[in-house]
């Protein structure tokens, strides 16, 4: 996969949540005549609106977006799939003399861009269904425990929280025979423009990121969230589905199912968003490839 433009810089911004990250990138992109890249993995998305924070056509400036909106949530897509998409999308972008903006949340997106992940198995969605309802009747805590005993290397690396991941590590144990920690050594080559991605994470204070959450998750819920759950699930979008397994959607999935009230559903909603701030952020500590900063600190010239 080769690039039009191996001497010029490709930016990726990244951060938590709420952190400013679509504003800076726009304004990035009108200063050096870029285009963005969405790696957002709830963003991606058709019909998941209002608790995602897709940017609208105003904050959008008259800036191209590319892979915001444009799946099925009712298709399994994967890291691979994004990173296959991306990369086309930056050779589009580069093609047409343009700079490549790469903005996001999901880190283990752009990881597997920059750091491509080995062949697995197609997905088995009649053995998803069934960890995932292992997962309801028992909750995370008990397939971490199933993934110690069956891959303890993966499980030592994997948090019980990021069970989305903890159930893909058993799916391949399971559909292969083999763990699969066993399997990463045999990652592919990454892509020709990967040394050229400048990385650079935003950190705001966390009081100011904590209360901007909290108001927008609010805002959230005022602007229609329990009826947009409620015409996905009408047409046929399963709320053990990875897009209604977003943290607001997911909390009203069981407020509808009468497992929690609403007002239980906002605040949970709440902390759900707060401790997955805390988690991308030390997500990127982990990385000392990237530059930390914040929005008002980086110079778009």
């Amino acid at each position: 996969m080769s690039s039009t433009n191996p001497d010029k810089p490709i930016y990726a911004i990244s951060g938590p949540t709420a952190s400013g990250k679509t504003a800076l990138a726009v304004e990035l992109a009108l200063n050096v005549d870029g285009e963005v890249i969405n790696f957002d993995s709830v963003q991606i998305y058709r019909g998941i609106q209002i608790a995602t924070a897709k940017p609208s056509n105003e904050e959008k400036r008259g800036v191209t977006h590319h892979l915001i909106g444009y799946v099925d949530p009712r298709v399994n897509y994967t890291a691979a799939d994004w990173a296959s998409d991306a990369a086309n999308k930056i050779l589009e972008i580069e093609g047409r003399g343009k700079i490549p903006i790469l903005v996001g949340g999901t880190g283990f997106y752009l990881r597997t861009l920059r750091q491509p992940l080995f062949e697995s198995p197609k997905t088995d969605q009649a053995l998803r269904d069934r960890l995932r309802s292992i997962k309801s009747r028992y909750g995370a805590e008990h397939l971490h425990r199933m993934l110690r005993r069956l891959d303890p290397e993966s499980a030592e690396r994997l948090n019980p929280s990021d069970y989305q991941r903890v159930i893909r590590a058993l799916e391949i144990y399971f559909q292969t025979g083999e763990r699969f920690s066993a399997q990463q050594p045999n990652r592919a080559q990454p892509p020709e423009f990967a040394d050229r991605i400048q990385l650079f994470v935003l950190e705001p204070p966390r009081d100011m990121l904590y209360e901007k959450i909290n108001k927008r998750t609010e805002k959230h819920f005022s602007a229609g969230l329990v009826d947009e759950v409620k015409d996905l699930l009408a047409k046929g979008v399963p709320a053990s589905s990875s897009a209604l397994g977003a943290h607001a959607y997911r909390r009203v999935c069981e407020y509808l199912n009468g497992e929690r009230s609403l007002e239980s559903a906002i605040e949970k909603s709440k902390q759900d968003v707060r401790n997955y701030a805390k988690r991308q952020l030390t997500w990127f500590r982990k990385d000392p490839s990237y530059k930390w900063t914040n929005a008002n600190d980086f110079d778009v010239n």
